[in-house]
């Protein structure tokens, strides 16, 4: 049990996820044209890799992401390498993601964008919250999708007439088709980008904090305080109750004795 335990790690680690997190990098930048139909490629802009760095810090400093034990000295020559490969890999999913949700021009991307900017700058200072982070991240993830593939894609659209094109007219009333970016791609798209998406979100699920247990190294007292600090206030309260009390029943055991 404890052989195949560790042949399924293994297999997550250096083939599964590095699947996953190459394959969201390509289909987070692919387009589908209106008119023919073609694949078009979109490469990652600088402001989706600098997002992406934002979120790897985040990841880093809530120990969703130990590096040190990803690319612990204890390992191989290979298995560092391999490792080095999925944070890399990681990296650039996290940067085709924002781009298949973010605009590709005009002022909607710019909008977007700093959105995104200021809820990581925001995160990389205050007490850390990771379920805060998560809705959002969530919220605005939601929102890009829905404000490119939904109504600029309706706006943009060469037939019908439906009440989702009135109303992304309506918000963008006034605007010029420069100013919004407006390069009309196929409805598959959006469909592509909501693929990219999901198997993202299912790679940060299956990604573990360190690759070996083994390799984890020993708690220290100040890595104890800053993850305290890091909890919410209520859990805060909880676990100095349970040392309160836990204290508490040592002295009486030594009274006792």
């Amino acid at each position: 049990m404890t052989d195949k335990r560790t042949t399924n790690r293994a297999l997550v680690r250096h083939v599964l996820l590095p699947t996953i997190f190459l394959t969201v990098a390509l289909t987070g930048g692919v387009r589908v044209a209106a008119e023919t139909g073609a694949l078009v490629f979109l490469p990652p802009p600088l402001v989706t890799l600098l997002l992406a760095l934002m979120l790897l810090a985040l990841f880093v400093r809530g120990r969703a992401v130990v590096v040190g034990a990803w690319l612990s000295g204890e390992l191989s020559a290979l298995a560092v390498v391999s490792h080095a490969l999925t944070l890399a890999a990681l990296f650039f999913a996290s940067a085709q993601s924002f781009n298949s949700v973010l605009p590709d021009a005009g002022l909607p991307r710019w909008m977007l964008s700093f959105f995104f900017l200021w809820t990581l700058w925001q995160n990389q200072f205050s007490a850390f919250d990771a379920r805060r982070l998560l809705r959002s991240l969530a919220a605005l993830f939601g929102t890009a999708f829905v404000v490119k593939h939904l109504l600029l894609a309706s706006l943009y659209a060469t037939g019908g007439g439906g009440w989702l094109r009135q109303l992304a007219g309506a918000l963008f009333e006034g605007f010029t088709s420069a100013a919004l970016g407006g390069q009309a791609y196929a409805p598959a798209t959006g469909y592509v980008s909501f693929f990219t998406l999901a198997l993202y979100v299912c790679g940060l699920l299956l990604m573990p904090p360190a690759p070996e247990e083994g390799t984890r190294e020993p708690a220290r007292a100040v890595d104890i305080i800053e993850m305290f600090r890091q909890l919410p206030p209520g859990d805060r309260e909880r676990v100095c109750a349970a040392i309160l009390d836990e204290g508490a029943a040592e002295v009486t055991q030594q009274v006792a004795k």
